[in-house]
Protein backbone atom coordinates (compact mmCIF):
# COMPACT_ATOMS: atom_id res chain seq x y z
CA UNK A 1 0.00 0.00 0.00
CA UNK A 2 1.38 3.45 -1.19
CA UNK A 3 0.13 5.50 1.57
CA UNK A 4 -0.06 5.20 5.52
CA UNK A 5 -3.56 4.93 7.49
CA UNK A 6 -3.61 7.53 10.37
CA UNK A 7 -3.74 6.48 13.66
CA UNK A 8 -6.86 5.39 15.24
CA UNK A 9 -6.29 8.72 17.72
CA UNK A 10 -5.57 11.10 14.77
CA UNK A 11 -8.77 8.94 12.93
CA UNK A 12 -11.09 10.11 15.42
CA UNK A 13 -10.74 13.83 15.18
CA UNK A 14 -12.25 13.71 11.62
CA UNK A 15 -16.19 14.82 11.56
CA UNK A 16 -18.03 11.32 10.04
CA UNK A 17 -20.89 13.02 8.91
CA UNK A 18 -21.97 11.41 6.12
CA UNK A 19 -24.94 8.63 6.41
CA UNK A 20 -24.81 5.45 5.08
CA UNK A 21 -27.42 4.10 2.68
CA UNK A 22 -29.23 7.75 2.06
CA UNK A 23 -28.21 9.76 -1.19
CA UNK A 24 -26.27 13.01 -0.23
CA UNK A 25 -27.49 16.76 0.39
CA UNK A 26 -27.35 18.31 -2.65
CA UNK A 27 -23.92 20.20 -1.37
CA UNK A 28 -22.20 16.87 -1.14
CA UNK A 29 -24.07 15.70 -4.54
CA UNK A 30 -21.75 18.01 -6.68
CA UNK A 31 -18.60 15.97 -5.89
CA UNK A 32 -19.26 13.41 -7.96
CA UNK A 33 -18.29 15.58 -10.85
CA UNK A 34 -19.05 14.26 -14.17
CA UNK A 35 -21.67 11.53 -12.52
CA UNK A 36 -23.83 14.46 -11.02
CA UNK A 37 -27.12 13.32 -11.38
CA UNK A 38 -28.89 16.52 -13.61
CA UNK A 39 -30.64 19.17 -10.87
CA UNK A 40 -33.72 20.47 -12.57
CA UNK A 41 -35.09 16.90 -12.11
CA UNK A 42 -34.49 17.72 -7.92
CA UNK A 43 -34.29 21.02 -7.64
CA UNK A 44 -36.56 22.26 -10.81
CA UNK A 45 -35.70 24.26 -13.67
CA UNK A 46 -34.57 28.19 -13.25
CA UNK A 47 -37.35 30.99 -14.60
CA UNK A 48 -36.45 32.19 -18.25
CA UNK A 49 -36.33 36.13 -18.90
CA UNK A 50 -39.18 36.69 -21.53
CA UNK A 51 -38.41 37.65 -24.90
CA UNK A 52 -37.77 41.41 -25.38
CA UNK A 53 -41.02 43.37 -26.86
CA UNK A 54 -41.91 42.58 -30.72
CA UNK A 55 -39.70 39.33 -31.10
CA UNK A 56 -41.00 35.55 -30.80
CA UNK A 57 -38.79 32.25 -31.08
CA UNK A 58 -38.81 30.35 -33.93
CA UNK A 59 -35.75 28.04 -33.83
CA UNK A 60 -33.00 26.09 -31.23
CA UNK A 61 -29.47 24.53 -31.89
CA UNK A 62 -28.96 21.99 -28.66
CA UNK A 63 -27.09 19.56 -28.02
CA UNK A 64 -27.36 16.91 -25.17
CA UNK A 65 -25.29 14.84 -23.14
CA UNK A 66 -26.72 11.28 -22.48
CA UNK A 67 -28.97 10.96 -19.26
CA UNK A 68 -27.73 8.91 -16.12
CA UNK A 69 -25.84 5.54 -16.67
CA UNK A 70 -24.29 2.25 -15.63
CA UNK A 71 -20.64 3.16 -14.77
CA UNK A 72 -18.33 1.96 -17.90
CA UNK A 73 -15.94 -0.81 -18.00
CA UNK A 74 -16.24 -3.47 -15.51
CA UNK A 75 -13.22 -2.39 -13.58
CA UNK A 76 -15.77 -0.39 -11.58
CA UNK A 77 -17.92 -2.82 -10.49
CA UNK A 78 -15.13 -5.65 -10.60
CA UNK A 79 -12.20 -4.47 -9.08
CA UNK A 80 -13.31 -3.31 -5.54
CA UNK A 81 -15.00 -6.86 -5.09
CA UNK A 82 -11.27 -8.04 -5.79
CA UNK A 83 -9.46 -5.57 -3.41
CA UNK A 84 -11.82 -6.53 -0.10
CA UNK A 85 -11.58 -10.08 -0.29
CA UNK A 86 -8.26 -10.44 -0.87
CA UNK A 87 -9.20 -8.93 3.03
CA UNK A 88 -12.46 -11.54 3.56
CA UNK A 89 -9.63 -14.30 2.32
CA UNK A 90 -7.44 -13.43 5.81
CA UNK A 91 -10.49 -13.29 7.89
CA UNK A 92 -9.93 -8.90 8.21
CA UNK A 93 -13.19 -7.04 7.40
CA UNK A 94 -14.82 -5.52 9.97
CA UNK A 95 -18.51 -6.10 10.60
CA UNK A 96 -18.94 -2.87 7.73
CA UNK A 97 -16.47 -4.37 5.67
CA UNK A 98 -18.69 -7.43 5.38
CA UNK A 99 -21.52 -5.72 4.66
CA UNK A 100 -20.10 -3.54 2.17
CA UNK A 101 -18.36 -6.48 0.42
CA UNK A 102 -21.86 -7.87 -0.21
CA UNK A 103 -23.28 -5.03 -1.12
CA UNK A 104 -20.58 -4.61 -3.89
CA UNK A 105 -21.20 -7.98 -5.04
CA UNK A 106 -24.87 -7.61 -5.41
CA UNK A 107 -23.95 -4.04 -7.53
CA UNK A 108 -21.41 -5.96 -9.80
CA UNK A 109 -24.48 -8.59 -10.03
CA UNK A 110 -27.01 -6.40 -11.54
CA UNK A 111 -24.42 -4.73 -13.33
CA UNK A 112 -24.09 -7.28 -15.75
CA UNK A 113 -24.76 -6.79 -19.41
CA UNK A 114 -25.41 -3.14 -18.60
CA UNK A 115 -22.11 -2.04 -19.23
CA UNK A 116 -22.34 2.15 -19.89
CA UNK A 117 -26.34 1.92 -20.31
CA UNK A 118 -28.91 3.88 -19.27
CA UNK A 119 -30.84 4.33 -16.36
CA UNK A 120 -34.50 4.53 -15.79
CA UNK A 121 -33.39 8.35 -14.17
CA UNK A 122 -31.36 8.70 -17.22
CA UNK A 123 -34.59 8.65 -19.53
CA UNK A 124 -36.86 10.69 -16.86
CA UNK A 125 -33.65 12.82 -17.05
CA UNK A 126 -34.55 13.42 -20.78
CA UNK A 127 -38.40 13.72 -20.76
CA UNK A 128 -38.31 16.12 -18.25
CA UNK A 129 -35.94 18.12 -20.80
CA UNK A 130 -38.14 17.36 -23.74
CA UNK A 131 -41.43 17.92 -21.93
CA UNK A 132 -39.98 21.71 -20.15
CA UNK A 133 -38.57 22.49 -23.85
CA UNK A 134 -41.58 22.07 -25.82
CA UNK A 135 -43.57 24.19 -23.12
CA UNK A 136 -40.99 26.68 -22.79
CA UNK A 137 -40.91 27.78 -26.38
CA UNK A 138 -44.16 26.63 -27.96
CA UNK A 139 -44.00 28.26 -31.04
CA UNK A 140 -41.16 26.39 -32.43
CA UNK A 141 -43.05 23.17 -31.19
CA UNK A 142 -46.17 24.51 -33.36
CA UNK A 143 -48.11 22.21 -35.74
CA UNK A 144 -45.71 21.34 -38.67
CA UNK A 145 -42.63 22.26 -36.96
CA UNK A 146 -39.42 20.20 -38.01
CA UNK A 147 -37.69 18.38 -35.18
CA UNK A 148 -34.42 17.12 -36.78
CA UNK A 149 -32.26 14.79 -34.48
CA UNK A 150 -29.11 12.81 -34.22
CA UNK A 151 -27.63 11.31 -32.03
CA UNK A 152 -24.42 9.26 -30.85
CA UNK A 153 -24.41 5.18 -32.15
CA UNK A 154 -23.64 4.59 -28.52
CA UNK A 155 -27.19 3.01 -27.43
CA UNK A 156 -27.51 5.60 -23.77
CA UNK A 157 -27.17 8.24 -26.53
CA UNK A 158 -30.14 6.81 -29.14
CA UNK A 159 -32.45 6.02 -25.86
CA UNK A 160 -31.73 9.55 -24.47
CA UNK A 161 -32.95 11.15 -27.77
CA UNK A 162 -35.41 8.52 -28.08
CA UNK A 163 -37.23 9.80 -24.84
CA UNK A 164 -37.09 13.48 -25.49
CA UNK A 165 -38.43 13.02 -29.09
CA UNK A 166 -41.46 11.44 -27.05
CA UNK A 167 -42.51 13.99 -24.85
CA UNK A 168 -42.04 16.49 -27.56
CA UNK A 169 -44.92 14.39 -29.84
CA UNK A 170 -46.91 13.65 -26.80
CA UNK A 171 -46.56 17.27 -26.04
CA UNK A 172 -47.61 18.05 -30.20
CA UNK A 173 -48.49 15.31 -32.64
CA UNK A 174 -48.72 17.36 -35.15
CA UNK A 175 -44.07 18.05 -35.47
CA UNK A 176 -42.58 16.43 -38.41
CA UNK A 177 -39.63 14.44 -36.31
CA UNK A 178 -36.99 12.97 -37.87
CA UNK A 179 -33.91 10.97 -36.24
CA UNK A 180 -30.79 9.58 -37.25
CA UNK A 181 -28.08 7.33 -35.51
CA UNK A 182 -25.48 7.20 -38.12
CA UNK A 183 -21.43 6.66 -37.82
CA UNK A 184 -21.48 9.42 -40.49
CA UNK A 185 -22.67 12.05 -37.46
CA UNK A 186 -20.12 11.18 -35.34
CA UNK A 187 -17.30 13.34 -35.72
CA UNK A 188 -19.66 16.12 -34.37
CA UNK A 189 -21.86 13.73 -31.78
CA UNK A 190 -19.09 11.84 -30.47
CA UNK A 191 -15.94 13.29 -31.77
CA UNK A 192 -14.60 10.58 -33.49
CA UNK A 193 -12.05 12.42 -35.72
CA UNK A 194 -11.74 15.83 -34.73
CA UNK A 195 -8.53 15.79 -33.80
CA UNK A 196 -7.64 15.50 -37.32
CA UNK A 197 -8.54 19.15 -37.84
CA UNK A 198 -5.89 20.14 -35.59
CA UNK A 199 -1.72 19.69 -35.67
CA UNK A 200 -1.68 16.33 -34.07
CA UNK A 201 1.47 16.94 -32.99
CA UNK A 202 1.11 19.85 -31.06
CA UNK A 203 -2.15 18.53 -29.67
CA UNK A 204 -0.20 15.17 -28.18
CA UNK A 205 2.10 18.01 -26.61
CA UNK A 206 -0.35 19.80 -24.77
CA UNK A 207 -1.61 16.94 -23.59
CA UNK A 208 1.50 15.62 -22.32
CA UNK A 209 1.80 18.43 -20.68
CA UNK A 210 -1.57 18.42 -18.95
CA UNK A 211 -0.34 15.03 -17.83
CA UNK A 212 2.54 15.79 -16.11
CA UNK A 213 0.65 18.78 -14.50
CA UNK A 214 -1.94 16.91 -13.07
CA UNK A 215 0.40 14.24 -11.66
CA UNK A 216 2.53 17.44 -10.06
CA UNK A 217 -0.81 18.80 -9.15
CA UNK A 218 -2.25 15.26 -7.31
CA UNK A 219 1.00 14.06 -6.00
CA UNK A 220 1.10 17.14 -3.65
CA UNK A 221 -2.45 15.83 -2.10
CA UNK A 222 -2.19 14.21 1.23
CA UNK A 223 -2.91 9.96 0.74
CA UNK A 224 -5.29 9.94 3.69
CA UNK A 225 -6.17 6.21 4.26
CA UNK A 226 -7.73 6.44 7.53
CA UNK A 227 -11.24 5.47 5.59
CA UNK A 228 -10.19 1.96 5.65
CA UNK A 229 -10.49 1.68 9.82
CA UNK A 230 -13.80 1.36 9.01
CA UNK A 231 -13.42 -1.81 6.56
CA UNK A 232 -10.28 -3.92 7.47
CA UNK A 233 -9.84 -5.21 11.18
CA UNK A 234 -5.56 -4.96 11.49
CA UNK A 235 -4.07 -1.58 11.03
CA UNK A 236 -0.81 -3.41 9.96
CA UNK A 237 -2.18 -5.99 7.45
CA UNK A 238 -4.32 -3.11 5.67
CA UNK A 239 -1.08 -1.11 5.16
CA UNK A 240 0.64 -4.22 3.89
CA UNK A 241 -1.90 -6.39 1.88
CA UNK A 242 -4.81 -3.54 0.81
CA UNK A 243 -4.03 -1.26 -2.14
CA UNK A 244 -5.99 1.10 -0.73
CA UNK A 245 -5.45 4.29 -2.95
CA UNK A 246 -7.37 2.27 -5.71
CA UNK A 247 -9.73 0.84 -3.54
CA UNK A 248 -11.06 5.15 -2.34
CA UNK A 249 -10.76 5.50 -5.77
CA UNK A 250 -13.08 2.33 -6.89
CA UNK A 251 -15.56 3.44 -3.88
CA UNK A 252 -15.59 7.55 -4.52
CA UNK A 253 -16.91 6.21 -8.36
CA UNK A 254 -19.36 4.04 -6.92
CA UNK A 255 -20.62 6.60 -4.57
CA UNK A 256 -20.50 8.95 -7.26
CA UNK A 257 -22.60 7.12 -9.78
CA UNK A 258 -25.41 5.59 -7.08
CA UNK A 259 -27.20 8.46 -7.99
CA UNK A 260 -27.89 7.24 -11.55
CA UNK A 261 -29.45 4.06 -9.89
CA UNK A 262 -32.25 6.69 -7.86
CA UNK A 263 -35.75 5.84 -9.50
CA UNK A 264 -34.40 2.32 -10.22
CA UNK A 265 -35.20 -1.28 -8.77
CA UNK A 266 -31.38 -1.63 -9.22
CA UNK A 267 -29.43 -1.54 -5.68
CA UNK A 268 -28.16 1.96 -5.21
CA UNK A 269 -25.96 1.55 -2.31
CA UNK A 270 -23.94 4.59 -0.63
CA UNK A 271 -20.89 4.25 0.91
CA UNK A 272 -20.89 7.42 1.44
CA UNK A 273 -20.33 6.79 5.69
CA UNK A 274 -16.68 5.52 5.18
CA UNK A 275 -15.75 9.02 3.88
CA UNK A 276 -15.19 12.03 5.39
CA UNK A 277 -16.73 15.39 3.33
CA UNK A 278 -13.16 16.27 2.72
CA UNK A 279 -12.19 13.19 1.45
CA UNK A 280 -15.33 13.38 -1.37
CA UNK A 281 -13.50 17.20 -1.67
CA UNK A 282 -10.45 16.48 -2.08
CA UNK A 283 -10.81 13.09 -4.47
CA UNK A 284 -13.45 15.87 -6.85
CA UNK A 285 -10.82 18.55 -6.22
CA UNK A 286 -8.13 16.34 -8.23
CA UNK A 287 -10.87 15.07 -11.36
CA UNK A 288 -12.04 18.84 -11.35
CA UNK A 289 -8.57 19.81 -12.38
CA UNK A 290 -8.26 16.98 -14.62
CA UNK A 291 -11.20 17.69 -16.66
CA UNK A 292 -10.42 21.63 -16.79
CA UNK A 293 -6.83 20.22 -18.85
CA UNK A 294 -8.26 18.19 -20.65
CA UNK A 295 -10.43 21.27 -22.09
CA UNK A 296 -10.37 24.30 -19.82
CA UNK A 297 -7.80 27.93 -20.93
CA UNK A 298 -4.56 27.73 -19.91
CA UNK A 299 -1.05 28.15 -20.97
CA UNK A 300 -0.57 24.77 -19.77
CA UNK A 301 -2.28 23.45 -22.33
CA UNK A 302 -1.40 26.21 -25.18
CA UNK A 303 -4.60 27.72 -24.72
CA UNK A 304 -5.50 25.05 -27.30
CA UNK A 305 -8.68 23.13 -25.96
CA UNK A 306 -11.28 25.91 -26.09
CA UNK A 307 -10.85 24.87 -29.65
CA UNK A 308 -11.13 21.51 -29.43
CA UNK A 309 -15.14 21.62 -30.69
CA UNK A 310 -14.71 24.37 -32.70
CA UNK A 311 -15.96 22.23 -35.69
CA UNK A 312 -19.07 21.71 -33.77
CA UNK A 313 -19.99 25.33 -33.33
CA UNK A 314 -19.56 25.37 -37.02
CA UNK A 315 -21.88 23.07 -37.36
CA UNK A 316 -24.30 24.65 -35.60
CA UNK A 317 -23.85 28.33 -37.41
CA UNK A 318 -24.45 26.56 -40.62
CA UNK A 319 -27.69 24.46 -38.94
CA UNK A 320 -28.73 28.20 -38.17
CA UNK A 321 -28.37 29.71 -41.01
CA UNK A 322 -30.15 27.32 -43.03
CA UNK A 323 -33.12 27.30 -40.67
CA UNK A 324 -32.68 31.01 -40.69
CA UNK A 325 -32.97 31.14 -44.28
CA UNK A 326 -35.75 28.99 -44.83
CA UNK A 327 -37.90 31.07 -42.19
CA UNK A 328 -39.72 27.33 -40.61
CA UNK A 329 -40.26 27.18 -36.81
CA UNK A 330 -37.58 24.25 -36.45
CA UNK A 331 -35.52 22.81 -33.87
CA UNK A 332 -32.01 20.72 -35.07
CA UNK A 333 -31.08 18.15 -32.19
CA UNK A 334 -27.90 16.52 -30.99
CA UNK A 335 -27.19 13.65 -28.73
CA UNK A 336 -24.02 12.70 -27.69
CA UNK A 337 -21.22 12.94 -24.41
CA UNK A 338 -20.08 14.96 -21.74
CA UNK A 339 -16.57 14.69 -23.59
CA UNK A 340 -18.65 17.35 -26.26
CA UNK A 341 -20.61 19.39 -24.49
CA UNK A 342 -18.08 20.42 -21.91
CA UNK A 343 -15.36 22.13 -24.52
CA UNK A 344 -18.51 22.68 -26.80
CA UNK A 345 -19.54 25.49 -23.49
CA UNK A 346 -15.97 26.76 -23.26
CA UNK A 347 -15.49 27.05 -26.73
CA UNK A 348 -18.71 29.07 -26.86
CA UNK A 349 -17.46 30.82 -23.57
CA UNK A 350 -20.82 30.47 -21.65
CA UNK A 351 -20.39 32.82 -18.25
CA UNK A 352 -16.55 32.08 -17.48
CA UNK A 353 -16.19 28.72 -18.26
CA UNK A 354 -13.22 29.73 -20.63
CA UNK A 355 -11.31 32.26 -18.49
CA UNK A 356 -7.65 31.34 -18.61
CA UNK A 357 -6.36 30.08 -15.10
CA UNK A 358 -2.71 28.55 -15.04
CA UNK A 359 -2.74 27.50 -11.68
CA UNK A 360 -4.10 24.29 -10.59
CA UNK A 361 -4.25 25.38 -7.19
CA UNK A 362 -6.60 28.10 -8.38
CA UNK A 363 -8.93 25.91 -10.18
CA UNK A 364 -11.82 24.41 -7.48
CA UNK A 365 -12.22 28.27 -6.41
CA UNK A 366 -12.49 29.50 -10.21
CA UNK A 367 -14.14 26.73 -11.72
CA UNK A 368 -15.96 23.45 -11.23
CA UNK A 369 -16.97 20.70 -13.87
CA UNK A 370 -20.26 19.80 -12.08
CA UNK A 371 -21.64 23.12 -13.42
CA UNK A 372 -21.22 22.36 -16.90
CA UNK A 373 -21.58 18.57 -17.66
CA UNK A 374 -23.92 16.66 -14.93
CA UNK A 375 -25.89 13.15 -16.85
CA UNK A 376 -28.14 15.13 -18.38
CA UNK A 377 -26.95 18.14 -19.02
CA UNK A 378 -27.58 20.11 -22.30
CA UNK A 379 -27.18 23.09 -24.70
CA UNK A 380 -29.93 25.35 -26.28
CA UNK A 381 -29.51 28.11 -28.49
CA UNK A 382 -32.87 29.97 -28.47
CA UNK A 383 -33.21 32.13 -32.04
CA UNK A 384 -35.69 34.63 -31.57
CA UNK A 385 -36.82 37.09 -34.39
CA UNK A 386 -39.39 39.91 -34.99
CA UNK A 387 -42.66 39.51 -34.66
CA UNK A 388 -43.47 42.21 -37.66
CA UNK A 389 -41.66 40.03 -40.61
CA UNK A 390 -40.93 43.44 -42.67
CA UNK A 391 -39.21 45.07 -39.40
CA UNK A 392 -35.00 44.98 -39.69
CA UNK A 393 -34.20 44.42 -36.36
CA UNK A 394 -31.85 41.70 -36.13
CA UNK A 395 -32.46 37.76 -34.86
CA UNK A 396 -31.46 37.33 -31.16
CA UNK A 397 -29.88 34.26 -29.62
CA UNK A 398 -30.34 33.15 -26.04
CA UNK A 399 -28.04 30.62 -24.61
CA UNK A 400 -29.19 27.93 -21.91
CA UNK A 401 -27.01 25.38 -20.11
CA UNK A 402 -28.80 23.16 -17.97
CA UNK A 403 -31.89 24.67 -18.57
CA UNK A 404 -30.13 27.91 -17.05
CA UNK A 405 -30.04 31.53 -18.96
CA UNK A 406 -26.10 31.97 -19.57
CA UNK A 407 -23.56 35.10 -20.47
CA UNK A 408 -22.28 34.59 -23.93
CA UNK A 409 -19.36 36.96 -25.73
CA UNK A 410 -20.17 40.68 -26.23
CA UNK A 411 -22.69 42.68 -24.62
CA UNK A 412 -26.31 41.88 -24.95
CA UNK A 413 -29.27 43.32 -26.67
CA UNK A 414 -31.60 43.23 -23.60
CA UNK A 415 -30.93 40.71 -20.18
CA UNK A 416 -29.62 37.33 -22.08
CA UNK A 417 -30.75 37.88 -25.34
CA UNK A 418 -27.51 38.55 -27.95
CA UNK A 419 -27.64 39.90 -31.07
CA UNK A 420 -26.94 36.63 -33.73
CA UNK A 421 -25.55 38.14 -36.52
CA UNK A 422 -23.06 39.95 -34.13
CA UNK A 423 -22.38 37.00 -32.12
CA UNK A 424 -21.93 34.54 -35.39
CA UNK A 425 -19.14 36.51 -36.70
CA UNK A 426 -17.18 36.59 -33.71
CA UNK A 427 -17.31 32.45 -33.76
CA UNK A 428 -16.22 32.13 -37.29
CA UNK A 429 -13.20 34.85 -36.38
CA UNK A 430 -11.88 33.09 -33.32
CA UNK A 431 -12.10 29.91 -34.76
CA UNK A 432 -9.35 28.36 -36.13
CA UNK A 433 -11.01 25.26 -37.87
CA UNK A 434 -11.39 25.97 -41.69
CA UNK A 435 -13.15 22.90 -43.04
Amino acid sequence: MKGKILTLAVAMTATWSLSYGQMPSEELRVYASNYYAYPPERLGAPELTPAPEGYVPFHIEHYGRHGSRWHIGKNAYYKPVELLEVAERNDQLTPRGQELLGQLREIKAAYRLRDGELTPLGAIQHRGIGRRMAHNFPEVFADSSFVNAHSSTVVRCILSMDNELQEMAKYNPNLRITSDASESDMWYTAGWGQDEKFDSVMLDSMRNNAKRALKEFSDKKPRDLSYLRHLIKDEKFAEDSIDGKHLKFYLFNIWANAQSLENSSFPAYVPGDIFTEEDLKEMWTVKNADWFLRYGNSKITGNMMPHLQDHLLKNIIESADTALMSGTNSANLRFGHEVILMPLAICMEMDDFAQEINDLDEVAQKWQDYTIFPMGSNIQLIFYRPIDKTSDKPILVKALLNEKERRLPGEPVSGPYYNWPKLREYYISKSIVND
